[in-house]
């Protein structure tokens, strides 16, 4: 049975949280709030935990995962980012972004993608998602909250804890999430590449993409 925090969205209860942060410290996973939908996530470096991510997710491990970080600077440990990948960075962060970058090695090779060595960052503008990631004091390895055989995201999280309440250890609920995924930007090219349309307007990065 999962447990069930029901936080408050612009001034979370730091108790809460980190009893949640404990349960992912543990090898816990959780379902959280995001700026875009709600979203999966374990430690980063569990790897039990990423498995588990991978198999209630329903994706092998082609499919990108995420780390939620809490600024750029944190992300740029994890990432390798040139000077006008940086650019673009400042201008999509905090928000409903997701970019692939080139994985360092900080990152694990069995969350990254397995023949490009990439992995996908994003800076969530939300503030439960950037408490709890204060209080776990590093990223997380995160995906969409996509249920196996659907195509849109979940996001009223009552509905989360009874869909998943075997397979999670927690369900962090700040009321209902925009029910869009990130946009997603291949930024390991010589251009920009736009892979998924979300809830990020490509327009806001100033950008002519092609589409991947």
């Amino acid at each position: 049975m999962s447990q069930y925090f029901e936080v408050h969205p612009d001034n979370p209860q730091p108790r809460l949280l980190k009893q949640a942060a404990q349960i992912l410290h543990g090898g816990g996973i959780a379902a959280v709030p995001t700026d875009s939908s709600y979203a999966l996530v374990c430690h980063l470096d569990d790897k039990a935990a990423a498995e588990n991510l991978r198999r209630i997710r329903g994706v092998d491990d082609k499919h990108h995962l995420t780390l939620l970080c809490r600024d750029l600077s944190e992300l740029a440990s994890y990432a390798r980012v040139d000077n006008k990948q940086y650019r673009l960075l400042k201008i999509g962060t905090p928000g409903p972004f997701t970019f692939i970058l080139e994985a360092t090695k900080e990152v694990p090779r069995r969350v990254s993608h397995p023949s490009r060595r990439t992995i996908g960052l994003r800076v969530p503008d939300h503030r439960v998602t950037q408490d709890l990631l204060a209080v776990f004091g590093q990223p997380l390895l995160a995906t969409t909250l996509i249920a196996p055989g659907q195509t849109d995201p979940m996001n009223e999280p009552q509905q989360i804890r009874d869909r998943f309440q075997k397979l999670i250890q927690a369900v962090v609920d700040a009321g209902a999430c925009p029910m869009q995924p990130t946009t997603v930007i291949d930024l390991t090219g010589d251009e920009p590449v736009l892979v998924r349309v979300g809830r990020g307007d490509p327009a806001q990065l100033g950008l002519a993409m092609i589409a991947a």
